[in-house]
């Protein structure tokens, strides 16, 4: 544990962002997880309505600086790929 005064209050702070921050990023995760279900199930449309959705929040998480842009992007293009090549 901290002594000083402030640096007690950035561990406070920094345990509040991290709560804070972590619903954002889980979302971001398991909609990534449900979409690659979708797609090995072989349900085109639902995968591109969850997809929709993951894009969305993906790029919510890039603003508020939760993820970085290109981790962003790179994930959005790797699973519109894999939409595109179901049958």
């Amino acid at each position: 544990m901290p002594n000083i005064k402030s640096s007690k209050k950035a561990v406070k702070v920094t345990a509040k962002k991290t709560i804070f921050n972590r619903e954002p990023k889980a979302r971001v995760k398991n909609l990534i997880k449900n979409i690659e279900k979708t797609i090995a199930t072989g349900d085109k449309k639902k995968a591109e309505e969850l997809f929709l959705t993951f894009q969305s929040k993906c790029d919510n998480a890039v603003g508020k600086g939760l993820i970085k842009k290109n981790t962003a992007n790179r994930n959005k293009s790797r699973l519109a790929q894999k939409i595109k090549n179901m049958n």
